[in-house]
């Protein structure tokens, strides 16, 4: 319950935040006697669109802990813990990064890595994963986490969602302006002000513009999990490793992260037709890390 009241805090801190924000730079008046401001209108939509999402990539690692209750290492508790840490040293040394922090928590077999930048993240095992996999099982989805933090992939998913977020907001408040203007074109006294009509299609639009848009942000996802397949196999110096991790997985119950981490995770589900899958099957995985794809 305590972390259900911290994600709602915050997420009501962040909508507090970016409302003031645009109040004090005067981009909530993009409906002027004029018209539609679409400059004023563009600049709003991009004040919510990439300012919720650069609030969430700052507070990603500390959401994910709260989230997972996932307990950072500083002193190992017993050889597994001393081999997690000097293993992700490893690989972090390797890809040229800074040491992560790393993490372990209770939860079906799963790993993600987040943070802010490649100088500033985090790497979380599950105790599910650590028991249910071989050394070099998991040694493969750790370098599948780091070469994430390599690729830069969680500040690259959040400009594509800041992108789609502004689009979103954008469209949708044309669209609304748009059926208000037609709803009202026949009243003698048409002021700058919006109807009941503006606010309907607003919401409606933005629901529906987001399922659009979230289609292209999970493509995108998934072609991320491609891209660190592959790094791990290269961190590794063979594919096997990584495949055979990826086979076990298949065999296993994974996943079992909360909705904010779905995408970061080194299994997730898979959506309508593909299209909402945070990840790829694990078949196309294995095929296109071993060339088959």
């Amino acid at each position: 319950m305590k972390r259900v009241i911290l994600l709602i805090a915050t997420n009501i801190a962040v909508m507090l935040v970016l409302s003031v924000s645009v109040r004090l730079l005067g981009l909530d008046r993009f409906i002027t006697a004029g018209g539609l401001n679409l400059g004023m209108l563009l600049m709003f939509s991009a004040v919510l669109g990439f300012g919720g999402a650069f609030i969430s990539l700052a507070l990603s690692k500390t959401m994910a802990k709260w989230s997972t209750g996932a307990r950072v290492i500083t002193q190992p508790n017993g050889q597994t813990e001393a081999w997690l840490l000097a293993t992700v040293r490893r690989l972090a040394d390797r890809a040229g990064l800074a040491m992560p922090e790393v993490a372990v928590y209770e939860g079906e077999p799963n790993a993600f890595a987040t943070g802010p930048s490649r100088s500033n993240s985090l790497v979380a095992v599950s105790t599910g994963l650590l028991s249910s996999m071989t050394e070099e099982e998991v040694e493969a989805v750790l370098a599948h986490e780091i070469a994430h933090i390599r690729n830069g992939d969680m500040v690259t998913l959040t400009l594509i969602q800041g992108v789609v977020n502004t689009f979103v907001f954008f469209l949708a408040r044309v669209v609304g302006y748009l059926v208000d203007s037609w709803l009202k074109r026949d009243e003698e006294n048409t002021s700058a002000g919006t109807g009941i009509g503006y606010f309907i299609t607003v919401i409606v639009c933005e629901i529906a513009f987001g399922i659009l848009a979230s289609v292209v942000v999970m493509y995108f996802s998934r072609q991320r999990e491609f891209r660190a397949d592959a790094g791990a196999a290269e961190l590794l110096g063979s594919t096997r490793p990584m495949a055979n991790a990826l086979r076990r997985l298949g065999g296993i119950e994974a996943d079992g992260l909360p909705q904010g981490l779905a995408a970061s995770g080194i299994a997730g589900g898979r959506g309508l037709l593909g299209l909402f899958a945070t990840h790829p099957s694990l078949d196309e995985r294995i095929a296109r890390l071993e060339g088959r794809g």
